[in-house]
């Protein structure tokens, strides 16, 4: 695939498509919303809050693997290191409360006890340039001022595909990890099923694309300075889980300081459109 070829790619993703539809938001039952515009349709869970299926037309783009945290795109607070693992169940999994308005869904975390931030999610779409955007807010809630980033984590199948963005390969860490390689002003990465798990931190551009099925996934979303991650955290994280399983491409926002009452906000713009082949070489 030449440069222009694939800067031509992101362009189409980004314009308003002609004659498109108003979108159209469902309560599907079974705890599920949906919302479609077009071919693209996003449907949502409110069981976590999660995003379970991102599809154009019949093709899916997001992992639909049956085991825990192994599917569908999900949203943390960062860095991991103040709860480690498993996620936390208010954020991640347990019932958030819903409010479906004319154009959008809103739905909104219960507190945990330990963690104290409240986080709601806002689902529509801009019909400027037809794309999906998750408008995340964390809440603080506790009575002591804090810091937090906001993290999308966004599951796919690991069988196929390429990963791109845009960044140095000196700039991904660990090096070597995974097998990235340069093309012109991005890097690209064709997913392997080594038995092992593995994870990079990158500093991209503001955008990260992954290419299957014959359709793109392209998510936009605000370009972090050097020093804007949170500690031990990155703009940009790849995590391969072994074997030919899942793939998480994931996004954090800046690490910001919430005063008692406050709140951030950050969106993320998804794309979904047909491209072709694969994978380039």
């Amino acid at each position: 695939m030449k440069k222009y070829f694939f800067i031509i790619s992101i362009a189409l993703l980004c314009s308003q498509a002609a004659g498109a539809e108003v979108p159209v938001i469902q309560n599907q039952g079974d705890s599920l919303f949906t919302i479609q515009m077009d071919s693209v349709a996003m449907t949502i869970d409110v069981n976590g809050g999660k995003i379970r299926s991102f599809r154009y037309g019949d093709r899916e783009m997001l992992s639909q693997l049956p085991w825990p945290n192994a599917f569908g795109s999900t949203f943390w607070t960062s860095p991991q290191k103040e709860w480690y693992w498993p996620p936390v169940p208010e954020y991640d999994n347990m019932p958030y409360a819903v409010k479906q308005r004319k154009s959008s869904l809103v739905m909104t975390s219960q507190v945990p006890r330990t963690h104290q931030y409240r986080i709601t999610k806002e689902f529509y779409v801009d019909p400027t340039d037809t794309a999906f955007v998750v408008s995340y807010t964390i809440t603080n809630v506790s009575p002591l001022e804090r810091k937090v980033a906001p993290w999308e984590i966004t599951r796919v199948v690991n069988d196929g595909g390429c990963i791109y963005f845009d960044a140095d390969l000196e700039d991904i860490t660990p090096a070597g990890l995974m097998d990235f390689k340069e093309k012109d002003d991005f890097v690209y990465y064709q997913p392997d099923t080594k038995p092992t798990n593995r994870k990079i931190n990158a500093d991209g551009e503001g955008w990260l694309a992954y290419q299957n099925h014959g359709l793109i996934l392209m998510k936009r979303f605000q370009n972090l300075e050097e020093d804007q991650p949170a500690p031990n955290e990155a703009e940009i994280q790849v995590y391969v889980n072994r074997g030919k399983t899942y793939i998480e491409l994931e996004s954090q926002g800046a690490y910001t300081s919430l005063k008692p009452g406050k709140s951030l906000t950050w969106a993320v713009r998804w794309y979904l459109r047909p491209i072709g082949d694969a994978c380039f070489q």
